[in-house]
């Protein structure tokens, strides 16, 4: 909604001219509980005569009912637009509303408090220039204030309005506002905050909102809108070096071939000359298409379609960049983590990174460290839960590019994806590239894969044998390597036991420790085949995205799943080691089946069914399997 204007009535395409012409701040609302955020916007949309009047009759009748005692409106009820929030008084979701004054134009995102809520708060914050942080002037400086405040910092935002709200309920005290302000000046010159404005609030009252108030005599600043509306925000995209990523290529009949995405910043002109990364190949451009058509000259935040004056191999996920300011192209980087997933991080897992439009496959190579955000200490950490950020090491699986996050937060975010639910696992901020990266090449070697395999007159191949323990993997697959050696095939039997007494011996059976010891069979597995043998890998291996990712790492004539599908009540009756008598006597912790998950495959190559079969007829099924495969 726009604020209300004589020229609405009088003229109003010069007034649509001039509201077009205004600048846009994007700012965020952010603090504990019921410090006030919502209140606070519903009283600049309120003071601004920005509310509809039917609206604002449905607010009196709800603020009515709320509390019949009071003559105040709940202006909270504004923003607070989940049935939720409403009923328990709080935010859970982003709200985002749109106003603007004569000066400037206003999105502002109304975030939540609670800190499982997090999450939400981050998403607002990669969006904005401005935060306003509320502190209940009754409470002071909280330990959300603090993790509210860090997350700002860490997100790029430099101006911070510190509005010390409800002031009314402490009779405006000089003295209350300026403690609150000197102990939080000292926090924020700790993580980095220094362009920080307090101001005397009262969002009920309307106190230093829209209008300096007599009961603050002492505080000689702007109110809240006034800063709002002449605040500088210093770094825009417009100045920063171009950064074109390409969504689409464009070819609506053969004789256009043009290249479509948003400018995330930087400014492109006809004439200018592009380099295309990651290739780093230089290109002209010829013309600009946007939503009127030709246009002469682009810049950020603005939707355009570049054909350029000679053919160039350019793809989805490549990016246009300034040839004097290339962005960075690497396949390792370090990054600050914030999990937003309620499954942990575990290092070793690969997850989908999304950067841009660049889709890639990246692994959590290692934790650095985790930071308590409420004491800005740095934790070891071996994994990562819901709402807790970590600095950690990515390898991607091809270089994509780049800028650092401080530098460029939109070609310096990212988020990771969960492979298997597609739910969104975490937001990153990149730091730089592992330059160490550099000094690792691929060595050329005269004999390959296939070389080797067809010296043995075999095709090689990895047979994943998945279960519950005592299931029978280890013995089907034992007997099915001598079937194969009594044939001439060369193969080699990777057992999960075994491995953990030299391999894996560092590793336990916490989830993080078992993606790590499939991680590490895989590569091994890789290797055998690309000596030409046949690998038969007999390990529980109960996460399917780790089983994906260890099918990933083949091609996909080389890797057959076969579930030893064996019911948990049997496997426990057989009990072959004891293992599950010592689970129940909790004697031993996550165990499989017990007390720590198993997700069968939803798609092997082979199901065996051991309750039916015996280990002899199994292992001859697989071998018809494998003669199938490798005819």
């Amino acid at each position: 909604m726009a604020h209300k204007s004589e020229l609405i009535a009088a003229d109003i395409e010069q007034y649509l001219k001039a509201h077009e012409g205004k600048s846009l701040l994007r700012f965020m609302t952010c603090g504990s509980v019921d410090d006030g955020k919502s209140t606070l916007i519903g009283r600049l949309l309120y003071e601004s005569k920005l509310i509809f009047a039917d609206h604002l009759a449905a607010i009196e009748a709800e603020s009515k009912k709320r509390n019949p005692h009071s003559e105040d409106l709940d202006l909270s009820l504004l923003v607070d637009g989940l049935a939720a929030e409403r009923e328990q008084g709080i935010t859970i979701d982003v709200a985002y509303r749109f106003f603007s004054t004569d000066k400037r134009k206003f999105i502002v995102a109304d975030t939540p408090g609670h800190e499982q809520y997090t999450r939400n708060m981050v998403t607002a914050a990669s969006n904005c220039e401005l935060a306003i942080l509320l502190i209940d002037a009754r409470k002071g400086v909280l330990v959300q204030t603090r993790r509210h405040s860090y997350l700002v910092s860490l997100l790029g935002i430099r101006k911070v309005v510190l509005a010390i709200n409800k002031m009314d309920a402490v009779g405006f005290d000089e003295a209350v506002f300026s403690a609150i302000q000197k102990e939080y000046a000292q926090f924020a010159a700790r993580i980095g905050l220094s362009d920080v404005l307090a101001i005397p609030i009262s969002a009920l009252k309307g106190d230093n909102i829209t209008a300096r108030s007599s009961q603050t005599p002492y505080y000689q600043g702007p109110c809240l809108l006034e800063h709002l509306e002449t605040v500088e925000v210093s770094v825009t995209q417009q100045s920063q070096p171009l950064r074109l990523p390409v969504q689409w290529v464009n070819r609506p009949h053969q004789d256009f071939r043009g290249f479509s995405g948003m400018i995330a910043s930087g400014v492109l002109s006809a004439g200018d000359k592009l380099r295309v990364m990651p290739s780093g190949i230089i290109g002209e451009v010829a013309s600009i298409w946007g939503a009127n058509g030709i246009q002469q000259q682009a810049c950020a935040g603005q939707s355009v379609t570049v054909s350029l004056t000679q053919e160039i191999d350019v793809s989805r996920g490549d990016v246009f960049v300034d040839p004097a300011h290339p962005a960075t192209c690497a396949d390792q980087l370090q990054a600050t983590l914030i999990w937003m997933q309620e499954e942990p991080l575990l290092p070793g897992r690969p997850y989908l990174i999304k950067m841009g439009t660049q889709l890639a496959t990246a692994t959590v190579t290692s934790l650095r460290h985790k930071v308590n955000v409420n004491t800005l200490e740095q934790v070891a950490a071996r994994t990562l839960g819901l709402n807790e950020i970590a600095v950690c090491n990515l390898s991607i699986d091809r270089a994509i590019t780049f800028d650092p996050y401080q530098e460029n937060r939109e070609t310096g975010g990212f988020i990771l994806i969960d492979r298997i639910s597609n739910a969104t696992a975490a937001a990153g901020l990149v730091h730089f590239a592992l330059r160490r990266a550099d000094n690792i090449h691929w060595q050329a070697l005269d004999l390959n894969k296939e070389t080797r395999a067809a010296q043995k007159g075999q095709q090689p191949c990895v047979l994943w044998f998945t279960g519950l323990s005592g299931s029978g993997k280890s013995t089907i697959a034992n007997l099915l390597e001598k079937k194969l050696y009594a044939q001439g095939r060369h193969t080699y039997l990777l057992d999960g036991d075994n491995i953990r007494h030299g391999l894996s011996k560092d590793l336990g059976f916490t989830a993080a420790d078992r993606v790590e010891n499939i991680r590490r069979v895989a590569e091994v597995a890789k290797l055998m085949v690309d000596a030409g043998l046949i690998v038969l890998v007999a390990f529980i291996s109960p996460f399917r995205s780790d089983r994906a990712m260890a099918r990933g790492l083949f091609s996909s004539d080389e890797f057959l799943e076969i579930f030893i599908d064996t019911p948990v009540a049997e496997a426990e009756r057989r009990d072959p080691k004891g293992l599950y008598k010592k689970a129940r006597a909790k004697q031993l912790k996550n165990f499989t089946g017990i007390d720590s998950p198993y997700e069968p495959p939803e798609s092997p190559e082979l199901r065996l069914d051991t309750t039916a079969l015996s280990a002899e007829q199994s292992a001859q099924q697989i071998l018809d399997l494998l003669d199938q495969y490798t005819r």
